[in-house]
């Protein structure tokens, strides 16, 4: 028997957890309130679901005995539709806190996990998307252990929106700091570019391909621990490309480290359909957000060992090396084009892509 895909898995856990009975088939004011409404809501749904022994305390917050140095991260997910092909905002939600984390050399460990919600929204969408924060936080492995559920008036929101706060150990071999970028390193991709941003706008504006695309999502920190446990202070840098894409983290570093990044464009990794959604809409997948792959600055000695190891690993067959930190052009990043042409790659300006995460 084949291993099952995470859709497959998504799939039995949305069986394995259907929707208890509840008074309302949407959420009221009342579920807001603080009282009945607001304790069975989470009774029935939050506590149960994400069941643990600091959730148990039903407390205001959470009581943790945390060890060495501690990675904290917050982040707001407002993505519009909060359902898209691949995934929905609560799963969204931990994967981007979690690998937060990882970019900093943390092993996650908790999440607070706050909602607001409009007024209107169906109770099922609701447990969907409960569902959804379960399964990414087993595959996480992280634990929800505090949070907080708002209510505002119909009109007054978009549906749901999610607050989450992440904390994790530090990893003992990470040493993530910019100030560690040399003339030298390399830039690996761990898969390909854009795959989250054209399934959110394919869906917006309706386009339709041989094959659906669907947002790339996932939990990152598996992968990166596996590195660290390896090749540690060799990787000198991790950041994952969200809003803004490859391009804005890289002209960040670039001016942030006042060296030079070129980049070699037959050598960043898109998916052909990704690639023609793009096209189509005028975008240049270098800006487009990602939310399931990263990148990694390491010494260049080890650069090919490190993109072997992780093309051995799920999701990041398509793993490689895009690019080199370099002496020349301090500040700025060069793509240079397959036949040798040059252009500098500046950070984004303005909102391409509007409520993408």
């Amino acid at each position: 028997m084949g291993v099952a895909s995470n859709n497959d898995k998504k799939i039995q856990m949305r069986l394995s957890c259907p929707m208890p009975k509840l008074d309302f088939d949407v959420i009221t004011l009342g579920h807001g309130s603080g009282g009945l409404l607001t304790h069975r809501l989470l009774n029935s749904g939050v506590f149960d679901l994400l069941k643990n022994d600091w959730l148990d305390e039903h407390h205001d917050g959470a009581m943790l005995k945390l060890e060495g140095q501690t990675a904290f991260t917050s982040d707001s997910f407002v993505v519009s539709p909060i359902f898209f092909p691949g995934g929905n905002i609560g799963e969204l939600a931990v994967n981007g806190t979690v690998n937060d984390l990882a970019m900093c050399g943390a092993i996650p460990q908790f999440l607070s996990l706050s909602f607001i919600i409009e007024e209107g929204l169906p109770m099922q969408e609701f447990w969907d998307i409960l569902v959804a924060i379960k399964f990414a936080c087993e595959q996480a492995g992280v634990q929800v252990v505090t949070g907080d559920t708002k209510v505002v008036e119909r009109g007054k929101g978009d549906k749901i929106f999610i607050n989450t706060t992440g904390i994790g150990r530090l990893h003992p071999r990470a040493n993530i700091h910019t100030s560690r970028i040399k003339a030298g390193d390399k830039i690996i991709v761990s898969g390909e570019l854009a795959t989250h941003g054209m399934a959110i706008m394919s869906v917006r504006e309706g386009l339709e391909f041989e094959t659906t695309i669907e947002s790339d999502t996932r939990n990152v920190n598996h992968i990166v621990q596996a590195l660290l446990d390896e090749f540690g202070p060799a990787i000198h840098l991790l950041r994952d490309p969200t809003r803004g894409g490859v391009a804005t983290v890289l002209a960040e570093i670039a001016q942030d480290t006042q060296l030079g990044v070129e980049l070699s464009q037959q050598h960043i990794p898109v998916d052909e359909q990704v690639g023609s959604a793009c096209e189509i809409l005028g975008l240049d997948p270098l800006y487009v957000a990602n939310e399931g792959i990263f990148i990694a600055i390491v010494e260049g000695e080890v650069a090919e060992e490190v993109v072997e190891k992780m093309r051995l690993m799920a999701h990041c067959e398509q793993a490689c090396v895009i690019g080199e930190v370099v002496e020349g052009h301090p500040g700025q990043v060069v793509l240079i084009s397959g036949i040798g042409g040059k252009r500098v790659v500046s950070m984004l300006v303005g909102e391409q892509l509007p409520r993408i995460c």
